[in-house]
């Protein structure tokens, strides 16, 4: 099930990128899973579904400090509110990317595996055990609800590095084309 078919509540919030100091405010924890979590949640998945490449999405990302994530590998779309990694085994080299920081792509080392304690959907407590992509994507993703971003993992060249690198490709950036709309 896709969350967002023809829903006002899916318009898609923009992505908040490197710089915005919201990416580094801890967000907190959710007091219920009510309408109003859910709602959060639709747009989350509207700004996901927005985006060319997106796997999964922390609140924080789209404005809202709430210790939300939702994902999406193209099974079943996924929810998890108030995650936290209570176990986690093994080293894992992978080139990591973010939605906050389009374009930049960098070998990040972090555990292979993770066990993750949080909420479902559906206000249920649960457990999820993640394997490399699915565990590295939690990590990632609960680095955002504690306000660490993917440069904050790196070595200081490779930081040194990775920030020229965001700053030319944020240069090289095409500009979005104006719209006039008129009245008519």
């Amino acid at each position: 099930m896709r969350h967002c078919v023809a829903s006002l509540a899916c318009m898609a919030d923009s992505i908040r990128t490197f710089g915005d100091p919201v990416l580094k405010t801890k967000a907190q924890p959710v007091a219920d899973v009510d309408g109003k979590a859910r709602r959060l949640v639709d747009k989350m998945f509207g700004a996901l579904y927005g985006t060319d490449n997106g796997l999964a999405l922390a609140a924080p990302q789209i404005g809202v400090q709430k210790q939300v994530v939702v994902w999406d590998f193209g099974e079943d779309p996924k929810t998890i509110f108030n995650p936290e990694i209570v176990e986690s085994d093994g080293e894992w080299v992978y080139e990591e990317g973010c939605l906050s920081i389009p374009g930049l792509y960098v070998e990040i080392v972090r555990p292979k595996t993770v066990l993750v304690r949080g909420v479902d959907a559906d206000g249920n407590p649960g457990e999820w055990e993640a394997d490399e992509i699915e565990a590295r994507m939690f990590q990632h993703e609960l680095d955002h609800l504690n306000g660490v971003l993917m440069f904050d993992r790196m070595t200081a060249e490779q930081r040194r590095e990775a920030l020229a690198e965001y700053e030319r490709l944020q240069a090289a950036a095409e500009p979005a084309p104006r719209r006039r709309l008129r009245l008519r």
